[in-house]
């Protein structure tokens, strides 16, 4: 077994990361009150702020953001393209997009003060996850509209860190890569690090030519079980983190030295745990639905972001790496049906969009999620039309063909397809439930 590097707890914007909680509430409330006065210039809120009586003024205790409305995907689908961007087009730096359920992404802007801030935010978990100025980092996230790719890049910029902008993809040419160049820190999704983990193992490769001591993993869930893993097999510290585009993208919480939990930069949003049912509050430590409010977003601001997963915030406590901030859990579930497969967001919705382009097939339909290896796998169980269910391993291969070309057209994922006699997937009398993830999560 390689032995995992210790490091140092180091600290990039102690300033802010370690800022007395006193002082780190008082400033919360002045920025809460100012997301009030930025984001009423948006009809979405300022008619919903006039209905509840709500002015920056109203704002008195961080425990009035309960009063302010909560914001959800369909609201920002509802809006679409633009109906949240809060600053003149002329001040976009940078548009980023997340999968939308009919093919058409959802949108979220940055002025250049926002891609700024998020090069710092990223640059703070990624030094406590041990990167260093003359350290090289290979970037094996897909670049695209995917906020990861980018929001990491910004931050090791920021530190001064070499990066290797290698994407995604072709496990031969990464591992070539690692050998030639030599990077200490590779960010990636955990199942792909998984992959590239078993290529090295059971191929030609020597693992002493190979200079990583860290991973930084995101874009899907992982369990510890598999950071115990992927650690032991590679003897490398690998590390989580926390993000979504629809409030910034990474960098909204991530691992210290200690790794004991995420620490959440609340310097720069506000969370809240509530009750996905009835959106009650919950206290700190009770296992919830996260709300998120970012506080310096110039762009595109949102408040009470409804993020749909599951998670828990642990009370206040001493870290002992300095930082005063509370920490929250890994993400354990989510509320809605949305699937993160490999980085990317689907939702059923938008299997069933493309299934509806193929004429062969019926609306009943089963999507399957597995992760047997490396890298989560998905199947598509699909009832075809009375009569066209065939014997000729021609005309169902066409068919499957059809459907896999369909759904990656709008979910650019290729899906395994698997064709049904009609009357043989399950009916639902009340809400259809058309997922089964089989992946084991909480380990």
């Amino acid at each position: 077994m390689n032995t995992i590097p210790i490091i140092e707890n180091r600290i990039w914007q102690p300033e802010f990361e370690c800022m007395p909680k006193e002082q780190l509430r008082a400033l919360q409330l002045e920025r809460l009150r100012g997301v009030v006065a930025h984001t009423a210039r948006l009809p979405f809120y300022r008619e919903k702020y006039q209905h509840l009586g709500i002015t920056p003024d109203s704002i008195r205790s961080l425990d009035d953001i309960r009063r302010l409305p909560f914001t959800a995907k369909a609201d920002l689908r509802d809006g679409y393209p633009l109906g949240f961007l809060a600053v003149p087009r002329e001040q976009v730096a940078r548009f980023q997009g997340t999968s939308g359920t009919t093919g058409k992404p959802t949108w979220v802007a940055y002025s250049k003060g926002d891609v700024e801030n998020w090069a710092n935010l990223c640059a703070r978990f990624l030094v406590a996850g041990g990167l260093r100025p003359e350290h090289t980092v290979q970037i094996s996230f897909g670049f695209g509209l995917f906020t990861g790719g980018f929001g990491l890049h910004y931050g090791i910029e920021r530190v001064g860190a070499a990066i290797i902008p290698l994407s995604s993809g072709n496990s031969e040419r990464q591992l070539m890569t690692m050998q030639d160049l030599r990077p200490e820190i590779l960010i990636c999704t955990p199942s792909y690090a998984l992959k590239l983990m078993d290529t090295l193992l059971t191929g030609d490769v020597d693992r002493s030519s190979i200079a990583l001591e860290h991973a930084h993993f995101g874009g899907e869930p992982w369990t510890e079980s598999m950071r115990e893993h992927i650690e032991g097999g590679l003897g490398i510290r690998c590390w989580n983190n926390y993000g979504l585009a629809e409030v910034q993208g990474p960098g909204v919480s991530g691992e210290c030295a200690y790794r004991n939990g995420m620490h959440i930069q609340e310097d720069q949003f506000i969370f809240e745990t509530v009750d996905p049912d009835t959106l009650e509050p919950l206290p700190d430590g009770e296992k919830g639905e996260l709300v998120v409010t970012p506080l310096c977003r110039e762009a595109f601001p949102v408040v009470r972001y409804r993020t749909r997963d599951i998670g828990v915030i642990y009370a206040d406590g001493d870290c002992p790496c300095g930082r005063t901030s509370r920490r929250m859990s890994r993400i354990m579930g989510r509320t809605d049906d949305m699937l993160i497969i490999r980085g990317v967001n689907v939702f059923p919705s938008q299997v069933e969009t493309a299934l509806m382009r193929v004429k062969s097939v019926a609306p009943h339909y089963m999507i399957e999620v597995t992760r047997p290896g490396a890298t989560d796998e998905v199947t598509v169980h699909i009832e075809v039309q009375p009569g066209i269910f065939s014997d000729s391993m021609r005309e169902m291969q066409a068919i499957k063909a059809d459907i896999s070309a369909a759904v990656a057209s709008i979910t650019g994922l290729h899906m395994a397809i698997n064709l049904v006699e009609p009357n043989t997937l399950e009916r639902f009398e009340g809400k259809s439930r058309r997922v089964r993830d089989l992946r084991d999560l909480n380990g």
